[in-house]
């Protein structure tokens, strides 16, 4: 397990690191999750295997600390992120790694390339937030989180959020702190200005959106792909592509990132 204190705080963001060749790989889990149990099994797969991995965890979030001090915005986790990558890829010698970022580890990830373009060489999005959404009581998702105010949420919302959950999602979302996982989706609900669709229309490096084939045409798709953003479709999965379709993923990946 590595680390790196990320705030003024000292709080650290922790991530497992697989060894092999640069450039480095990032993997950047969803709200509620924890990269080492979203990642692993793919990025040992062998289509991907051989490359330095790091499966990270944000702030608030799997082993990583859980300030309660901290906004939890998009543009801190990015800041947050940047922080640690500027200590795990110093310490190899490189400059920047390829991001493999899902859901609002996605979001992330954009306003990650764009506030930090040096750090992020290619970006491959799996299904990921790029528009702000409203809060939606009894929701599943970010959107029914939101739909909480943080001391409801904090003081017993959370159980009914936990419920819906279903075993998966909340197996890795008890890890998060609970004003970290509120905080976090309440922002991600609330998006950015300019929104996280704008900013990666306008990114310089390689892109590639994944989604999953069963949602049929993915929304604004012929924009991006006219900006230079490969929107590729993944069959036989849904949201949580890595883990319905390993297989799929790998390889879409694969070829997002060769």
């Amino acid at each position: 397990m590595h680390s790196a204190a990320v705030t003024t705080e000292g709080d650290r963001i922790r991530w497992v690191e697989l060894p092999g060749r640069d450039p480095a790989r990032v993997y950047v889990h969803g709200l509620g999750a924890t990269s080492p149990a979203y990642f692993t099994e793919t990025a040992v797969h062998p289509l991907l295997a051989g490359h330095r991995s790091l499966l990270v965890d944000l702030l608030g979030h799997g082993h990583s600390d859980r300030p309660t001090a901290f906004a939890y915005t998009l543009e801190d986790h990015a800041d947050a992120l940047a922080a640690a990558l500027r200590a795990a890829l110093r310490a190899a010698r490189v400059t920047a790694a390829e991001v493999v970022a899902h859901s609002m580890g996605g979001s992330v990830a954009v306003v990650l390339a764009a506030r930090h373009p040096e750090l992020v060489s290619r970006l491959v999005l799996v299904d990921a937030n790029l528009d702000p959404l409203t809060p939606e009581p009894g929701a599943l998702g970010s959107r029914g989180i939101a739909a909480y105010g943080e001391e409801e949420f904090v003081a017993g919302g959370w159980r009914e959020v936990r419920d819906r959950a279903g075993e998966l999602w909340w197996s890795t979302m008890r890890l998060a702190g609970r004003e970290a996982l509120h905080r976090s989706a309440v922002h991600l609900v609330r998006g950015t200005t300019p929104t996280m669709r704008e900013m990666l229309l306008h990114l310089a490096v390689p892109r590639t959106f994944l989604y999953p084939e069963t949602d049929g045409p993915f929304p604004g798709a012929e924009a991006m792909e006219a900006a230079g953003v490969r929107v590729v479709p993944v069959p036989d999965c849904g949201h949580n592509i890595m883990l319905d379709n390993p297989e799929g993923f790998a390889r879409a990946t694969a070829e997002a990132l060769a």
